[in-house]
């Protein structure tokens, strides 16, 4: 029978490294959160470079990775080693000119739980996504794992009601967000407040109107690494809640740091019998949901 309970771990970190330092970062702060008691633990976006999208430059397609290569071979080893599940976001190259930004759900005998490739793609200032990603063609899914039903969207993701709704419809207990999101450091004292509360709130929302429990982990740091901009902020503020909304564990703005809270099935289960939003949806009525807009 699967548990009832397990604990769960996002992991914050700076990664404004090279793919060598940012692995062996990586592989030592999974290795923290397994003795802390983390049984599913989740890293930050494209976890093995600075984040590359504030440019639009062919040069750094070379970052990515084919499947199951150095990302997958490593953490393949490391959950076996410690007994975990570890989700490990990554840059991945599909084959030439077609790459995704994609995660490894790798379950505790070191075998590959599942894959996803971010559906929602970005093109934003600085935040250039569309230029080298793919739109993800596996779909929104729930993965099995030793420890429990789980899955996984990827930041831009987090803004879609009906991605996380799909994924719950299918099973999944826990939705985690490994992510990457800052502010424009120009526009962080005008705006800041209200961006940084817009991303927290609508994963709330998820969480309750879904009655599942979310994680997201985000980087922290001042990535600059193109002349003549300010760079990116990335705002950390991790966070786990439960299926009321409610903050489970959350990180500062600024500090690496490992979140751990325990998901209880039973917890879930108590709260969507009282709160039974999936049994009054109207599914009848919401055929219009796939239209791109209701032109009346």
């Amino acid at each position: 029978m699967p548990k009832r309970k397990y604990k769960i771990a996002v992991i914050q970190l700076n990664l404004n490294d090279v793919a060598e330092n940012n692995l062996k970062k990586c592989i030592s702060w999974v290795k923290d959160a397994a003795n802390k008691g983390a049984e599913v633990i989740l890293l930050p976006e494209l976890y093995s470079s600075h984040y590359f999208c504030q440019s639009e430059d062919v040069d750094n397609f070379a970052l990515a990775e084919p499947l199951y290569s150095t990302s997958f071979i490593a953490f393949s080893a490391l959950a076996k080693e410690l007994g975990v599940v570890i989700i490990v976001p990554f840059f991945e190259k599909r084959m030439a000119g077609i790459y995704h930004n994609s995660a490894y759900i790798i379950d505790t005998d070191g075998t590959e739980a599942g894959l996803y490739r971010k559906m929602h793609i970005p093109d934003d200032p600085h935040f250039y996504e569309k230029f080298y990603f793919t739109p993800g063609d596996l779909g929104f899914q729930a993965i099995e794992t030793k420890k429990g039903k789980i899955g996984t969207l990827i930041c831009w993701d987090q803004w879609y009601p009906e991605a996380a709704r799909i994924t719950a419809l299918k099973g999944a207990e826990v939705l985690f967000y490994p992510t990457a999101i800052g502010w424009h450091p120009k526009e962080k004292e005008e705006y800041g407040v209200n961006q940084y509360g817009a991303w927290m709130n609508v994963m709330k929302g998820h969480a309750v109107a879904n009655g599942v429990f979310v994680a997201a982990a985000n980087r922290i740091g001042l990535e600059k690494y193109i002349e003549g901009t300010e760079g990116i902020q990335f705002w950390g503020a991790s966070f786990i809640a439960g299926p009321q909304g409610e903050i489970l564990a959350q990180a500062s703005h600024d500090q690496e740091e490992i979140l751990i809270a325990e998901v209880d099935l039973d917890l879930q289960e108590n709260v969507r019998q009282n709160w039974p939003f999936f049994r009054d949806r109207r599914i009848d009525a919401f055929g219009d949901i796939t239209k791109r807009a209701i032109d009346q």
